[in-house]
């Protein structure tokens, strides 16, 4: 298989590497081809930003449908977000202008006439999202073999985005559910430029098929260029100190505005407030300075025109242009040859720090380069676990992982993942009109994704959602959905199965600007898109609120958590803590409050053992353990050490550190602490008896006591906290000698 294949290509697709000027194809692009021509394995492209992966994927697949015209649709593009389609559809467009194969774009922005050309006549290229895919399934059952009976391959885009999610296990269950239906077996073929852990991808991708996995993964020997900045924001407890943060915070915000308006600049932060408001500020600095406004926002939230025109001013404007941006931008979407990528604070996840620094460097003689701004709100008379910088610790920890390593966060499927089986059992359902219930059982439990549930446990699935009226029994014994199951099916936000608040549209004038989850009353103002608006009117009928432009100052209307972290990222900032290494890539600042906080560390023992004292009866108990694990770990001393030993109270910083106050030593806390962790066996023993908390969308509709196991299963890591915990303590041990 070591041939060029470029001479197996189509004549259509040579000829559009001829007009790109390309001089060979790409390392990625002939393994693809070689993969595709001559095996009938699926494939997993697993190779870096810009090394043509798309490209790989879609020339042997088109040649295929040039040689040999499908009868139906003959190659199924998913994509995560319907803008990453929107840009892969133009993409498309001009590779297939001469091949005469048509492409077609199905999600809830897609003109209706342009879906009914499609089910007329259906054929080439489908590229569609998981909740429109859904939509199909359910809605238009019949037509699915005729669309799909011809399937070759599906395309399966940011192959990383959906693994581990409820929305990878969406996909797998749609995906076996059209081979059923349609009577195809389509080669699968996943893209990513995030993945370490092949293995768990490769099972992913084939999970249900009995077919294996070719893996192509091209090395990344791209340039990087990395700088972290770091900010103080002095605690302001009088007016003296109230002038410094206004100081400060002029000082961080004219830093970005002068690292990013002469260039074609991206700002990722970790929530959509911050996207707003360090939006809002750059329009203030420039307006200050009376230079222009080129400054845009980018999130789930800002209306479609407005998102497309950020795209288009990054992608293709003229001069300079700036966009703050949320995860929407995170992904494939081609943004042309960015300039500066900038991430305010440092993401939660070296997948996500990969994601974003793919977004710069596309041009082979360029460097990928991100620059970090850490801003800290620093308080002296904090606790003591406070005063560690601990946003620029996972800056650092992060960076040396991927760069030293090249390590992401592996995966962890879910395995129980009721919500999920609740959305495709009814799904399924609703397309079949009607079914017995072993029908049902065999139908849903023979998906991969549900693979450990029993047939018992799906009994009382089943069971429970006909005492609540989800599902009826027909005069024939046979199930359909019942008056509140169709409630919830007929709904159009049914069709995801992640969670998404209600939102009202916002609108100035005709023009929409986006959406919000809380509506203020008249005379209200808020941020949206960048800038101030002023509630006129608010019509709850229509989920709409009426604004105009505004002045002042206002919060924006936005509720966010942080992201979780993976305990080796925790433990790596624990590392970059401990060490007395100075990274060649912080900047005198971040230098110098690094080498602070190390100090403090030292003289206060805060590395020396898991529990410290806080003063009075209380501790700080510090893990150093990812999220899920210190949310085991919560759980473990409310649940069971309360009572025990006479806590008054647990208060979690999370993941960080706990405050705990009670009658109890240090000692005796860490000793009953690892005791429970040797004993417990079972973390369902962590909740109480009548506790069934949520870990998805449509939890809430299953019985409470399959969502209680499932909880235990998946919600928490008795395991990971062992092994955490372990890790830490022979880091104390050894630091002690």
């Amino acid at each position: 298989m070591s041939e060029n294949p470029f001479y197996r290509l189509a004549p259509f697709v040579q000829e559009f590497i001829y007009k790109k000027r390309w001089e060979s194809l790409r390392p990625a692009q002939i393994e693809a081809c070689n993969i595709c021509f001559h095996t009938p394995h699926h494939m997993l492209i697993a190779a870096g930003t810009a090394s043509g992966k798309t490209e790989a994927a879609f020339f042997p697949a088109l040649t295929e449908l040039h040689e040999r015209p499908s009868k139906s649709v003959g190659i199924l593009y998913i994509g995560p977000l319907k803008a990453l389609i929107n840009d892969q559809f133009e993409r498309l467009k001009d590779l297939l202008s001469e091949g005469n194969i048509p492409v077609w774009h199905w999600h809830g922005d897609v003109p209706q006439a342009e879906k009914t050309r499609l089910m007329r006549s259906p054929s080439g290229v489908l590229q569609i999202t998981p909740e429109s895919l859904e939509g199909l399934l359910m809605n238009r059952p019949n037509a699915i073999p005729a669309l799909f009976h011809d399937l070759r391959y599906v395309i399966i885009d940011e192959v990383h985005a959906f693994m581990g999610a409820d929305r990878g296990i969406q996909v797998l269950s749609e995906l076996a559910r059209i081979e059923r239906m349609a009577g195809c077996k389509p080669r699968r073929v996943g893209l990513s430029a995030t993945l370490s852990d092949y293995d768990a991808a490769t099972a992913w991708l084939a999970a249900g098929t009995g077919q294996g996995v070719d893996v192509v993964a091209s090395p990344g020997g791209r340039k990087l260029r990395l700088r972290v900045e770091h900010f103080s924001f002095p605690d302001a407890r009088d007016e003296e100190q109230a002038e410094h943060l206004h100081n400060a915070r002029k000082v961080y915000y004219d830093f970005i505005y002068e690292s990013t308006h002469r260039k074609k600049a991206l700002i990722f932060t970790n929530s959509r407030t911050d996207a707003e408001v360090t939006i809002l500020e750059m329009r203030r600095v420039a307006a200050r300075r009376q230079e222009r406004d080129l400054f845009h926002v980018h999130h789930g939230s800002i209306s479609a025109m407005l998102r497309e025109e950020t795209e288009a001013a990054l992608r293709t404007g003229a001069g300079p242009a700036v966009a703050a941006a949320t995860v929407t931008l995170e992904l494939g979407i081609d943004l042309g040859e960015l300039e500066r990528v900038v991430q305010l604070g440092a993401p939660y996840s070296a997948s996500s720090f990969v994601q974003r620094l793919g977004r710069s460097g596309r041009r082979e003689d360029m460097a990928s380069e991100m620059l970090f701004v850490c801003p800290e709100e620093e308080d002296e008379e904090a606790q003591l676990p406070a005063r560690m910088p601990w946003t620029l610790m996972r800056a650092i920890a992060v960076i040396e992982l991927y760069v030293k390593t090249k390590w992401v966060e592996p995966l962890e499927a879910r395995k129980m993942p009721m919500g999920v089986l609740y959305h495709q059992t009814m799904s399924m359902l609703k397309s079949m009109g009607e079914a017995e219930p072993k029908e049902l059982a065999k139908a849903m439990l023979s998906l991969a994704p549900f693979a450990h549930i029993r047939a018992e446990q799906y009994q009382l699935f089943l069971n429970y959602l006909i005492e609540t009226d989800h599902l009826q029994w027909t005069e024939d014994r046979t199930l359909i959905i019942g008056l509140t199951g169709e409630k919830t099916v007929n709904n159009y936000r049914f069709y995801a199965v992640f969670k998404d608040d209600e939102e009202h549209k916002v609108l100035n004038g005709s023009e929409e600007i986006g959406s919000i989850t809380t509506v203020p009353p008249p005379g209200y103002c808020f941020s949206l898109a960048g800038k101030l608006w002023k509630v006129e009117e608010v019509d709850h009928k229509h989920k709409s609120v009426y604004v105009k432009a505004a002045k002042g100052k206002v919060d924006t209307l936005w509720l966010g958590a942080g992201g979780d972290i993976h305990t080796t990222v925790v433990q790596k900032m624990r590392e970059v803590l401990s060490d007395t290494v100075i990274y060649p890539y912080l900047s005198p600042q971040a230098v110098n409050r690094l080498e602070r906080a190390r100090r403090l560390a030292r003289e206060s023992g805060l590395l020396k053992q898991v529990v410290i004292p806080a003063g009075g009866d209380s501790l700080y108990v510090l893990p150093w353990v990812g999220s899920k694990s210190f949310r085991t770990l919560e759980r473990l001393m409310k649940h069971n050490l309360s009572d025990k030993l006479a806590l008054r109270s647990v208060v979690p910083m999370e993941p960080y550190y706990f405050v705990v106050s009670g009658k109890v030593d240090g000692r005796t806390l860490l000793a009953e602490i690892m005791s429970e962790c040797r004993t417990a066996e079972d973390a369902s023993a962590l909740l109480s008896e009548d506790e069934a908390p949520y870990l998805g969308k449509y939890d809430e509709f299953v019985a409470p006591p399959l969502i209680r196991e499932a909880f235990s299963v998946d919600g928490l890591d008795l395991n990971g906290l062992k092994e955490g915990l372990q890790q830490t303590l022979t880091w104390d041990s050894s630091s002690e000698k």
